[in-house]
């Protein structure tokens, strides 16, 4: 008796100190990380660690508990029905995509169904299914997205015809678009690695109210992992490592996160050694010689070669190898039961990173080039997030973000016929203070309230030189003293600042609609001063630009029936011209870029409307979406004279002068079609298909940046332990007659030149097929195995200078500790 009564007062010890839930995965019963568990009155949280298990000792048994994680149905039970000892919960994923929790559209949590915006959403699972090299190649698996290529450490996404400083990324909550951001392709993508990417939220279209200058073409959120809290101390560490054949690539990522009740910490570092890269075999598009390397460069910067070498395999594209390594760290606190903070490092370094088109860029039989190179790509991020929850009646709930950057670039280049050796230098400061917050106006919570500011301040420092290169031989055994050289921007410093603030108001008028209304002023302020004149007179050497806009949206969500959401969204967006529009120098394909201090903003109108139509107990579901946007004194590059004269002296060559100018009008129309849904219990499909097609209306020409027809048929198999898929990427012909042959973003001379009529073909069609698979070997071990480009095909992404990845056999493992 003794003994039994011992055994009953262990068990009930334990049952008082530690009553867990284990939280699984109905289908496959393997644990689920993350899942927020919370009581009806929403102060006190816990989160599942990665076995699935949390503490449920901190809730009262007379609790309703919710289980809460945005991919499954959400689950409540009373927690005296909980188990003596232990629970097993079991949840069902979230089948209907109309109800999946969108986090960007308010930079709040909010059902997809309330939303009129078109939205594409992709999740840690996803991120590892596709084993994406770069963040570059994350978004060009999103339906609607294109990416651009100059080289291999770059990517450019266009959104609805629209990219580079058109398009906001952000991370965090924190904005990445500062004031060098350039017209054109912008390869910065690339600095938030995807191995600590948690969620990337896709917002297509204007969304100038939320988030306001920049976001023309849409916004690009990417949320980075963070630490949770938890009632025990627990400590949870994974590695993943990756192997590419296509470019040798070595990639691993190891993190920890550390848990109690007090702090939470997550660590991650991440590094990626990337060789040449491959272009595939098979042309099917009949040009037997295009994109393929001849000979290239085998300078460095401590080897002298007067010459360039034969490339001994033309497929393989030299000097495209470079090496990234990326550092975030995270640290939450929660303050009070109101109040959360969360600390935010990240750090991003590269090696130096060849300019592949450039170095690919011949003048008469020679290259032209013996190096060209961005210098290490460096972003600093430190951030602080202050989430408070004071349930008052003019603010339930709101977050401040604190945040600073430092962003380092640099380039360097050098020609064949010259020992002399070009500097280009800039340094950039931005400081921002951003707030969100949200008031609901009902206890049901049909009608919502959010307003929020924004302030940001940019410092630029921009500096160039040249020094002559002393060899002796092959080798490079010193430098010369400095010489002057013209600056990328203005060499006595230049500010960019904004200062924003929005209201927001969402109401359900039915329970078969929502409305959406949102209005946002902004004012912005740029100042440059150019020092020496040496190269460049302006008007003015001394400028200040001042410019204001406010800019609205309305938004109405229709459900008529269960199975079918009808959107219409009519909004408006602008984008201030920054430093790099207004003052940039450098030289392309014989054409100089000099500084337009009259440049005046541009503005967007966009109307779009959308069905979506579920079927099969909406697990299933077919979308279309069509849109016109009205582009009014839109930038564009053109020819221009500076001091009576259409030519100027730069680099010791003599160029046609282009700025940046302000035009009158032009549209950009387009269309997606998308499917997704599941065929059974182990089959499900995704498909999309994206049309855009963008002119000017006084000048008649195409639009920059505006891609041919694409998309792309998926179908996927799944079944407990196993899930594998195939896909298909197909790409229609983009005419060289579509082309915009001013501006030169669209960068025709990439394109097949077909000497019999000494004119360029455009970018010819193409189609890749490719697999990919996982195995879950238990709970700790996971292994990948993709191969893409199954065919081995060649092809160009429109406006690319680098050839795509031929076949690619990719392996890598998750392994959870």
């Amino acid at each position: 008796m003794r003994i039994l009564y011992i055994i009953f007062l262990f068990f009930i010890t334990i049952s008082v100190t530690s009553q867990q839930v284990k939280v699984v995965d109905r289908d496959s019963n393997f644990p689920i990380e993350n899942v927020t568990i919370y009581n009806d009155a929403n102060n006190k949280i816990v989160y599942t660690n990665k076995k699935g298990i949390a503490d449920l000792t901190a809730f009262l048994n007379s609790d309703i508990i919710s289980f809460n994680h945005l991919g499954y149905i959400e689950y409540e039970i009373l927690k005296k029905e909980l188990g003596i000892i232990e629970f097993v919960v079991y949840l069902s994923k979230n089948a209907e995509q109309l109800n999946e929790i969108v986090l960007s559209a308010s930079k709040g949590k909010e059902s997809r169904s309330r939303i009129a915006e078109q939205i594409d959403i992709i999740s840690k699972e996803e991120i590892k299914r596709i084993a994406p090299q770069t963040s570059a190649d994350l978004l060009a698996n999103l339906p609607g997205i294109k990416v651009q290529k100059t080289q291999s450490g770059g990517g450019s996404p266009v959104l609805r015809g629209m990219e580079a400083n058109r398009v906001l990324l952000v991370v965090d909550g924190v904005r990445m678009n500062n004031a060098i951001y350039r017209t054109g392709h912008l390869q910065n993508s690339i600095t938030v690695s995807p191995n600590i990417i948690d969620r990337t939220e896709v917002i297509f279209g204007p969304s100038s109210v939320i988030y306001g200058s920049d976001a023309l073409g849409g916004v690009i959120h990417y949320y980075t992992k963070a630490p949770k809290i938890s009632n025990i101390n627990e400590i949870n560490t994974s590695i993943y490592s990756r192997y590419s054949s296509v470019n040798n690539e070595f990639t691993t990522e190891g993190n920890i996160e550390l848990r109690n009740k007090k702090w939470a910490s997550y660590t991650s570092i991440s590094h990626s050694e990337f060789g040449d890269l491959k272009m595939g075999k098979n042309r099917t598009h009949g040009f037997n010689d295009w994109g393929k390397v001849f000979d290239y460069s085998t300078n460095t910067n401590t080897f002298y070669s007067l010459n360039s070498v034969v490339n001994p395999d033309e497929n393989i594209q030299k000097n495209t190898g470079y090496n990234q390594t990326d550092i975030l760290q995270k640290i939450a606190i929660p303050l009070s039961e109101k109040t959360d903070l969360m600390v935010n490092f990240q750090y991003s370094t590269s090696s130096n990173i060849n300019r592949f088109d450039n170095l690919a860029t011949y003048s008469g039989d020679e290259l032209k080039f013996a190096e060209w190179y961005y210098g290490p790509q460096n972003r600093l991020l430190v951030s602080s997030q202050l989430k408070i929850e004071p349930n008052k009646k003019w603010l339930q709930n709101g977050t401040i973000t604190a945040a600073y950057q430092n962003i380092k670039e640099s380039r360097v280049d050098r020609k064949f016929s010259s020992l002399n050796r070009y500097y280009g230098y800039e340094n950039l400061d931005v400081l921002s203070l951003n707030g969100d917050f949200f008031v609901p106006l009902t206890n049901s919570n049909d009608r919502i309230l959010s307003y929020g500011f924004e302030v940001t301040h940019n410092e630029v420092d921009s500096e160039a030189f040249g020094r002559a290169l002393e060899v002796v031989e092959n080798t490079i055994i010193g430098l010369g003293d400095k010489f002057v050289e013209q600056s990328r921007y203005p060499d006595g410093g230049s500010t960019y600042t904004s200062v924003a603030s929005y209201v927001n108001y969402r109401q359900d008028i039915s329970a078969k609609s929502t409305l959406n209304t949102g209005i946002r002023l902004t004012n912005t302020l740029l100042t440059a001063k150019w020092n020496d004149d040496t190269f460049i007179t302006l008007p003015d050497a001394d400028i200040s630009l001042n410019n204001s806009a406010i800019t609205a949206t309305i938004g109405y969500v229709y459900k008529p029936t269960i199975n079918w959401q009808l959107n219409s969204i009519i909004a408006s967006g602008f984008r201030s011209p920054n430093i790099d529009d207004v003052g940039k120098v450098r030289e392309k394909n014989g054409d100089v870029t000099v500084p337009n201090i009259y440049l005046k903003p541009e503005y967007a109108y966009s109307f779009e409307t959308s069905a979506l139509k579920y079927f099969n107990n909406r697990k299933s579901h077919i979308g279309l979406n069509l849109y016109y946007t009205l582009l009014d004194n839109y930038i564009t590059r053109d020819y221009i004279e500076l001091n009576n004269s259409s030519t100027i002296f730069y680099n010791g060559e003599e160029g046609k002068i282009m700025a940046n100018v302000n035009k009158n009008n032009a549209y950009i129309i387009g269309s997606t079609f998308s499917f997704k849904g599941n065929i059974n219990a182990n089959w499900s499909t995704k498909g999309s298909l994206t049309y855009t097609k963008g002119k000017a209306y006084d000048t008649n020409l195409p639009l920059s940046s505006i891609p041919p027809i694409f998309g792309d048929i998926e179908i996927s198999y799944n079944y407990k332990n196993l899930q594998a898929g195939l896909n298909w990427k197909f790409n229609a012909k983009k005419s060289i007659n579509d082309y915009n042959l001013v501006e030169g973003i669209d960068n025709e001379e990439q394109t097949p030149y077909i000497s019999l009529t000494d004119f360029y073909y455009g970018n010819p069609s193409w189609n890749t097929f490719s697999f990919n698979s996982n195995y879950k070997i238990n709970n700790s071990i996971t292994v990948f195995m993709n191969v893409e480009n199954i065919f081995d095909v060649h092809y160009k992404e429109f406006a690319s200078a680098i050839s795509s990845p031929g076949r690619n056999l990719s392996l890598s493992f998750l392994l959870n500790i």
